[in-house]
């Protein structure tokens, strides 16, 4: 009889199988797992009617649910005059309304116009959170944040004119091919975290990060856009939603696939918040693939709430450690083990410049592990045949040699372990037993020694060799160890 515990693991491990799986017909699937169970069947079954339901809602674009919003007798047309914007043409429509290429008199700039339905600009709380878009992105003075110009009431209509950035987005640069390079990785993750910074600064947490919301313009730069979904912190400390108190409690507010865990429950967002949607960004953009990825929106939320990505590592063994490591803390699922905030992943980026490639050292790190391995094996065998030779002291000499060298073996095995299987965590656990496999590895070097004390004038040509291990085993570890691991890690990494 399992328990309710036992029972929901079950249930859970199913359901996660078949969101991989995605049979056809789930009966069908669930009597070729051998499932019994009627109750477990019948929770596979509600979870899968769930998702059903709530991947479809999130899925389809407000747009796409209710056409009438964006009917085209509210579209703007080219030469079309509005205020003191002459329209060229339609960039695009989202959820809120439709942007536009417009040319501002009489200075004769190009500027986006963005123009809120009409349906929604009667709404006054659709009327507010636009309002605060402008507010709060025209507060933000940087480089890589899209400028807002006015925020304009024409005729009963909202519009909110910002700086035109020519050039595509950084979905579009995921969907191409080849993968970007390590250099341009870099720049990406520093210029994305620098304007976040910008917007952390100021209390503003931007709560919609995703790659359809950064453009590159032509000559490179980056641009971070759309803040109507920002939560701006007041001069008291506490948050306010765009909308003030337009927004329920617990209402998820985003976009799911780039949601926080404790945004997807509908808990408070600050600025991890953003540094968790940022990690999903640059392994998107590294790697070309989502972290989290799945077949639909409920199950890629699913994933975020309960699973683990693919190291980014594994994908890109060509990444520098440092920024590897950077991109893995953003993408943990408790806040408080994330960067506090894009300023202090910031902090964390910039040491990642110039840093060579675990791809290039990480073998040299696994040789000398595996070479000290074999050493020890060799002076244990050593030791042994001395023990032959000269009974008594060197019998505990053995037996020292032996337990030391089993020590420093089970250790350095454990980082191979953990190198093989993922990056997170090794330079911590490789800074946690270097004390101990120093201790023992000088340990078993004095015991080579007095061993080939032992041999000197009967056996001067074993004791001469007993002798030069051990010395071989001190350098390795006390001169050879350092240089491979400052290397392979050569930034450690935080907390």
């Amino acid at each position: 009889m399992l328990t309710p515990e036992e029972r929901w693991r079950e249930v859970k491990a199913l359901f996660e199988r078949a969101l991989d799986e995605a049979p056809v017909d789930l009966d069908a699937w669930l009597d070729a797992q051998q499932v019994t169970d009627e109750q477990i069947r019948a929770d596979v079954r509600s979870l899968f009617r769930h998702r059903s339901r709530s991947g479809s809602f999130l899925a389809n674009p407000i747009v796409d649910r209710m056409p009438d919003l964006m009917a085209d007798d509210h579209q703007l047309q080219p030469g079309q005059v509005v205020g003191k914007y002459t329209i060229v043409r339609e960039l695009g429509r989202g959820g809120m309304g439709r942007v536009y290429l417009a040319t501002e008199q009489p200075l004769g700039r190009a500027v986006a116009l963005k123009a809120l339905s009409p349906e929604l600009a009667r709404d006054p709380v659709y009327r507010e959170r636009f309002r605060r878009e402008a507010k709060a992105a025209a507060a933000l003075m940087h480089p890589g944040i899209c400028t807002i110009y006015a925020f304009e009431e024409i005729d009963g209509s909202l519009y909110l004119a910002s700086e035109f950035v020519d050039g595509r987005t950084l979905r579009e640069e995921v969907e191409s091919t080849p993968r970007p390079t390590v250099d341009l990785i870099r720049r990406t993750a520093e210029d994305l975290a620098s304007a976040l910074s910008s917007a952390h600064r100021q209390g503003i947490t931007h709560r919609d990060l995703k790659p359809e919301n950064v453009m590159r313009t032509t000559d490179g730069r980056l641009k971070i856009l759309d803040f109507g979904l920002a939560l701006i912190e007041t001069r008291t400390g506490a948050f306010a939603s765009m909308a003030g108190n337009l927004t329920l409690p617990r209402a998820v507010v985003g976009t799911p696939a780039y949601m926080a865990p404790e945004q997807l429950k509908g808990e408070r967002a600050d600025s991890r918040t953003d540094v968790f949607a940022l990690g999903v960004v640059l392994y998107e953009y590294a790697c070309g693939t989502h972290p989290f990825h799945a077949d639909d929106i409920y199950a890629i939320a699913y994933h975020i709430l309960h699973n683990e990505p693919t190291p980014i590592g594994h994908r890109r063994p060509d990444l520098p450690s440092t920024l590897a490591t950077a991109i893995t803390r953003c993408l943990r699922k408790p806040p408080a083990d994330r960067f506090m905030s894009a300023t202090e992943t910031e902090r964390a980026l910039h040491h990642a410049d110039s840093v060579p490639s675990p791809g290039q050292l990480t073998p040299w790190w696994r040789t000398h592990q595996l070479a000290v391995i074999a050493l020890y094996f060799t002076a244990c065998v050593l030791t042994w045949q001395i023990k032959e030779w000269e009974p008594g002291i060197a019998t505990a000499l053995f037996i020292a040699t032996c337990a030391a060298a089993t020590v420093g073996g089970v250790l350095r095995g454990n980082l191979l372990w953990l190198e093989r299987v993922t990056s997170t965590g090794l330079a911590t656990e490789q800074r946690r037993a270097t004390k101990v496999t120093l201790t023992f590895d000088l340990a078993i070097s004095l015991v080579l020694v007095a061993d080939g004390a032992l041999l000197a004038f009967g056996r001067p040509v074993p004791s001469a060799l007993t002798i030069a291990l051990g010395v071989v085993i001190a350098i390795a570890t006390l001169v050879i160890e350092p240089a491979t691991t400052t290397r392979t890690f050569a930034q450690p990494e935080s907390g």
